[in-house]
């Protein structure tokens, strides 16, 4: 069995999707910034699913943390048929009050991270008569969230970017999904300093087993488009119909300042 390589792997959605690649009996290449996190993860997943499991404490907002991970796999001759861009964060406020650098290295994770790695790692991809890309947006990419503008632009970008290899690399043997999650019950909330809606999101939130399984069965089906929960996949089709200042307003009462 080939490699699947997980960003974010240490918490969250990204820990949920690594035990669910481990349970098919996938080996793994964990990457996140916690090296004390990633060591105990290994060593779970490793007794309990009987899999080899490789970790690599990297801060993937640097500008080279693609072509780090890329180095790493080559260096070890790691076969990678499967790849997981997971890793994101989200800078919450209006844009103008919060530091520059701080939301620019949202985007680099959210955004310029991910695109650099499926370009590293698509020819080792491509040695496999079949392999899979997922790359994690969110339901918060079907419009523009004040107080959360460019964590939903980086999100919209991911969407359309992942549908758009999608299309360039059918017939090769390499699938590509995006999973669009709505809120899910995971420290999202406590990184982005969004407290006051703490309550309310833990009330409609999904568990992050429940998206990873959702996540993985759609993957494997080949879906292009996967939004967990049926909430989720509603609101998100209405974002299609509804005028987008409606819509806008909507998501923006959600998430402003409290």
């Amino acid at each position: 069995m080939t490699y699947a390589l997980i960003t974010g792997a240490s918490k969250g959605i990204g820990k949920s999707l690594a035990g669910g690649l481990a349970a098919r009996q996938y080996n793994l290449l964990l990457v996140a910034r916690s090296g004390e996190e990633l060591s105990l993860l290994a060593t779970q997943l490793t007794e309990q699913f009987k899999v080899t499991v490789n970790w690599l404490a990297l801060d993937l907002s640097h500008p080279d943390a693609a072509r780090q991970v890329y180095k790493w796999c080559t260096d070890n001759h790691y076969e990678v048929s499967v790849l997981v861009n997971n890793a994101g964060y989200a800078v919450w406020g209006d844009f103008g009050k919060q530091s520059l650098d701080a939301q620019l290295n949202m985007v680099q994770v959210n955004a310029q991270t991910p695109v650099a790695l499926c370009h590293y790692m698509l020819p080792l991809l491509q040695k496999h008569a079949r392999s899979y890309i997922l790359n994690v947006s969110s339901t918060a990419a079907y419009q523009a969230v004040r107080t959360l503008s460019l964590y939903s632009a980086s999100k919209a970008f991911m969407l359309l970017f992942t549908r758009g290899i999608r299309q360039e690399l059918k017939g090769t043997g390499v699938t590509v999904t995006c999973l669009c999650p709505g809120p899910v019950n995971t420290n999202f909330i406590e990184r982005a300093g969004m407290q006051a809606i703490q309550a309310t999101a833990e009330k409609f939130g999904m568990t992050p087993d429940a998206v990873a399984a959702i996540a993985l069965k759609g993957l494997f089906k080949g879906k292009a488009e996967i939004i967990p929960g049926p909430l989720n996949a509603i609101s998100s089709f209405m974002t299609r119909l509804v005028p987008k200042d409606l819509v806008e307003k909507i998501a923006g009462n959600l998430y402003k300042n409290k």
